[in-house]
């Protein structure tokens, strides 16, 4: 397979999970619904520094992404569709610098550059984030200019690599944080045992690199979070530069969550390929290529295996802190693979082939086995179709007697983007307008253009502020104090939210959300839901 039709199959397949992305769903609530409202209220404030939510400054996050949302806005106008694209857009250069990585570490193998990427995209988790409006696919992308960088610097282009390493590290630091500098630095610590020779001026001059990289990248940051902190205030000044970093990192390690969660999680992380024959075969030759020399695939356990550790000791644990891992997965695999035989037998098949029947068939049986499991309603109502799409795809791959193997993994690939799709399709569709946000914003925002007063039970997420345009954060209100709130504003309306049938409900306006009904309610019908709950 030529590396043209190489990157012609992720371009399509990244093209695929965007338009499906695009056409099945709005902004997801809670996340990508919040970031998008704070971009939305900087945009409105005309304010760059600072991020907004609820009427103060918002400093659970940097600002790049919503740099990114605003900077699309600004050549396209206000919309939904960019906060989508242009982080996906994200997804794809990630995807594409881990051919080009390949191609740097191991110029004469065509055949890794080719199957990395696809590889990388065939994983669930890194298709399922490459078109999530979220910061790790930031993280995966500044991670993977980084190591760009290291190779760079390794290289004999020792300053001219760690100039790149530093901006990668900025950006990084501007995407999400601290976190970037431990994806980074340990494999930049970790060079002499992966690079090719060492620097023609000595090991003491790559470290300097190194450190004058991570000053470079705190500079970076530095230039905005000083005078955002000046803009901001003490509070927010205290929150960014403490409460975000030290504070995170001493609670960090209170081991609250189990050790070895990661590893339980990564046979769905990188699905479908730990179910592949040959990955098992791959993987069991590392310790004898790392033994003899091939410097690539050390730099791949150098960047993977360090980060993995420490992230399952760090007791705050969620799948998507590993996606810059995945690069480095797919990197080693690839690898891996183009050193093996390049025809596969039809039983080498099997495992993925078995994977996507057994996954075909809990689609299939879901809306059947969702009353039993006290299910949200909306899951009953649930395709099975999406189960048979992955059936038949599972089927496909063990028609060929004998296969290349770059056309083996351009299948196994393809079929975890199509289990991304096509669960993404009929769970969104399924669900309706459980995870549909845009009926009860436009709602919102008549009232509010009325001049309606609003509130919101418990703690508001902005998930209504950017899909209704609404211009002002309807106000934090606890349940208990719902009621004084309406002796102050007869006239106004406040969004709560309950587990109680639609006709159970006297609201003025009502939908699903997740499991329960988000509501809006007047003053009447506050009164009266309570005087019934009495």
């Amino acid at each position: 397979m030529s590396q043209r039709l190489g990157w012609i199959l992720v371009l399509f397949g990244w093209g695929l999970l965007a338009a499906v992305s695009l056409a099945s769903h709005t902004l997801l609530p809670i996340d990508e619904t919040r970031y998008a409202t704070v971009a939305w209220n900087m945009w409105q404030r005309g304010d760059l520094l600072v991020p907004w939510l609820n009427g103060g400054p918002y400093a659970d996050k940097p600002p790049l992404l919503f740099w990114i949302i605003q900077a699309g806005w600004a050549l396209t106008g206000v919309n939904e569709w960019w906060p989508r694209i242009g982080t996906s857009l994200v997804g794809l250069l990630s995807t594409l610098l881990t051919g080009r990585i390949a191609r740097r570490v191991w110029p004469t193998d065509e055949r890794t550059a080719v199957m990395a990427p696809l590889i990388l995209l065939g994983c669930l988790w890194w298709s399922i984030f490459a078109v999530a409006t979220m910061f790790d696919m930031l993280v995966a992308c500044a991670t993977l200019l980084g190591v760009l960088g290291l190779i760079q610097a390794a290289q004999d282009r020792l300053w001219r690599g760690f100039a790149l390493t530093g901006v990668a590290l900025g950006l990084g630091l501007l995407a999400k944080g601290p976190t970037i500098l431990l994806q980074v630095i340990p494999a930049a610590l970790l060079a002499p045992w992966w690079a090719e020779r060492a620097p023609k001026s000595g090991w003491r001059s790559w470290y300097l690199g190194l450190l004058t990289a991570v000053l470079a990248g705190v500079a970076i940051v530095l230039a905005w979070a000083i005078p955002a902190a000046i803009h901001g205030g003490p509070q927010y000044t205290e929150q960014i530069f403490w409460g975000q970093t030290a504070n995170r990192m001493v609670k960090s390690f209170a081991h609250r969550a189990p050790v070895w969660w990661y590893i339980a999680l990564s046979p769905i992380m990188v699905f479908p390929w730990l179910f592949w024959f040959p990955t098992w075969s791959a993987l069991h030759k590392l310790r004898f290529w790392c033994a003899n020399n091939d410097h690539g695939l050390r730099l791949c356990v150098a960047w993977l295996l360090p980060v993995f550790v420490t992230f399952s000791l760090i007791s705050g644990k969620q799948p998507q802190y590993l996606l810059p891992l995945l690069p480095a997965f797919a990197l080693g695999l690839a690898r891996l693979l183009s050193r093996t035989d390049q025809q596969l037998l039809r039983k080498h098949q099997i495992g993925p082939a078995l994977a996507a029947l057994i996954l075909a068939v809990g689609l299939s049986l879901v809306p059947t086995l969702a009353p039993r499991f006290a299910a949200p309603g909306w899951v009953q109502e649930i395709s099975p179709m999406s189960g048979i799409a992955i059936g038949v795809c599972g089927l496909i791959l063990l028609v060929p007697r004998r296969i290349h193997i770059e056309t083996a993994v351009a299948l196994i690939a393809g079929l975890g983007v199509l289990v991304v799709l096509t669960t993404k399709w009929s769970l969104i569709q399924g669900a309706g307008e459980a995870y549909d946000m845009r009926p009860i914003s436009r709602y919102l925002s008549k009232l509010q253009k009325e001049g309606t007063p609003l509130a919101h039970e418990g703690k508001y997420h902005g998930q209504f502020q950017f899909l209704g345009r609404l211009t002002n954060s309807p106000e934090s209100v606890e349940q208990h104090q719902i009621s004084a709130w309406f002796d102050k504003h007869p006239e106004g309306r406040v969004v709560a939210y309950f587990r109680k049938p639609p006709e159970e409900i006297p609201a003025d306006f009502i939908q699903r959300f997740y499991g329960r009904f988000v509501t809006v309610l007047d003053q009447a019908a506050w009164n009266k839901i309570q005087a019934s709950s009495r």
